[in-house]
Formats: C-alpha cells, structure tokens, sequence
C-alpha cells in the first residue's frame, strides 16, 4: 500500500506517516540531556558580528562570557567564527575560522557544565569542534554548503539545526523576496530535514531554524513568527534565533534596554507558539521570558 500523502499549497508532497504533530521535548546530546524549552547562548569569536563583533575575539575573554551565559541560564552555548550579519559581512578563510575558535573549543571542552554547538557552514571547523567536545553542528546553509558536512553529522551522531536561508552570508539580504513566506520556508526546511534523514542523520538529532533576519524583512520575520505553529507541525524541534536583529530595533528602539526586552518579548512569542529552542545574546532576560511563556504554553495544552 503507498503511503497517504498530502500536498502542500505549492504543489511539494508530503508522507503522513513522516509528519508528527508535535514535536519532542527533549534531545539526547553527548554533552548530556537537554530539555525544551531551551535557550541557545551566541557566543562571536569574530571582529564583525552585527551586535557584539569584537567583545570575544579574545579566547579567555570568550570562554569567561561562555560561562556567564551557562550561570545566566544558557542550556547550550554556540560558538561562531565566521560572521554572517545582513550587511557587510566578509567570507573568511577556513584558515582564520580555525584559527578563533579552536583556542575557545578546547576550553569550552574541559570547563562548561552545558553542551556546546558550532555555528559553522565548514565540515573542517565542525570536526575541530567535535572533536573538542561539541555536540551540535549549526549549519545557517542547512549542510548544503559542504557536501561533507551531513556524512560527518551522520559519523559523529551529533546533532544539526538545519536553518533556511536564501544567498551567501554577505548577500542574503537580497534574496527577500518570496510569494508566500511561510510555506516557501515550511517546504524548504521539510526537504531538507528528509535530505538528512537520507544522509544517515538520526530524525531525534534534527532541529529546524526559520532564518529569521537571514534574506527575510522586517514583514517576512513578523509573518514567521506569528506562523510558528505551522512550523512546528513538521514535528521537529524549531529554533527561532531573533535575538536583537533589527526588526526588533525597529519596532522597539535602538537604545540597549529596549533591544533586550524586545528580544525577550518575540522569545516568549516565539515559546508560546511552540518553539523549542531560542538563540539569544542576553540569556538572564531570555529565562524569564521563557519560563513565563512555557507556563502559559502549558496552561494553554490543558
């Protein structure tokens, strides 16, 4: 008997039987359990990262704020060499990617008490921080960038967050155009979650990330957002990383404290509409937000 199957508004087919309704509430990780919601703390090893480019260059200064974030409430910690901001960003070599975050990998390996990933697009870089101890490979081109990225996610058994994005890192902010933002982004994110099924990639080690502020405008992140819950039927854990981007700057102001609490704002938005993992610069104000929105979320399921 073939399997039912459903068609999605632009003609792609889904099996019923590969669709869950709800996604887990946890993931299994080698650096230990980690239950949802959780919060994602960004650490920058660059000189160029849109909001903090700079501040941890420096390795010890970078694995102090590591554990910061952990003490402040962090689950996992990710760790990022290359920046990938709307504007401006500049493709460095593997070399020099290598280069900043190794020294920070090492260390993070013997004094974090959390889990960490590695926010790359570079099977090189990911093996280094496998082999440090990281546990997720955090792939902005979701593994197409390297065609041996899903072979090693698949060897190592960690696991990826798959995320949508249109472009390169430094030209990504053209490519915002779209007939209908949620479905072109729900059917990408489903294919390619598939696509690494098929490379071998266990379906529990997947995590699914919309690309907020990644080729989308302040109206595409606005209709993700209020659209998560189609998202999360796909049935795999959604991160939502909006954390002071500048649709949130230019809904709520420029100045810190209003970046913050709107950044805690869409991350309890982003939880009640069913997100697993947020990825957040300011992980203190991130659990409050949470907390209070995984109540609501939870008062809501009775």
């Amino acid at each position: 008997m073939k399997p039912q199957t459903s068609s999605s508004s632009n003609g792609a087919l889904q099996t019923k039987s590969s669709i869950r309704s709800t996604p887990p509430r946890s993931i299994r990780l080698a650096g230990g359990v980690v239950r949802f919601p959780a919060i994602m703390g960004v650490l920058n090893v660059t000189p160029d990262s849109f909001s903090d480019g700079g501040k941890y260059l420096d390795p010890g200064k970078a694995v102090a704020h590591a554990i910061e974030m952990q003490e402040a409430g962090a689950d996992i910690i990710d760790v990022g060499g290359e920046s990938t901001k709307p504007v401006g960003a500049v493709r460095v070599a593997p070399e020099v990617e290598i280069a900043r975050v190794t020294p920070v990998l090492k260390r993070l390996g013997r004094e974090l008490r959390v889990p960490f990933s590695i926010d790359t697009r570079r099977a090189a870089v990911a093996q280094i921080a496998l082999d440090a101890g990281a546990s997720i490979i955090n792939d902005i081109t979701a593994l197409e960038s390297d065609p041996e990225m899903a072979p090693l996610a698949a060897r190592s058994k960690c696991a990826v967050v798959l995320m949508h994005l249109r472009g390169e890192p430094h030209n990504h902010a053209h490519f915002a155009r779209y007939r209908d933002v949620v479905r072109e982004v729900k059917d990408y994110l489903f294919a390619r979650a598939r696509s690494a099924e098929r490379a071998g990639i266990a379906r529990s080690r997947i995590i699914l990330d919309p690309g907020i502020g990644f080729a989308k405008n302040a109206r595409h992140n606005l209709a993700l957002l209020a659209s998560l819950p189609d998202l999360t039927a796909l049935g795999y854990p959604i991160m939502l990383g909006a954390s002071r981007k500048r649709f949130i700057r230019s809904i709520a102001g420029s100045v810190e404290r209003e970046v913050m609490v709107g950044s805690a704002a869409v991350d309890a938005l982003a939880i009640i509409g069913g997100a697993s993992i947020v990825r957040v610069h300011d992980p203190a104000a991130a659990l409050a937000a949470v907390r209070i929105a995984d109540e609501v979320a939870r008062a809501a399921a009775e």
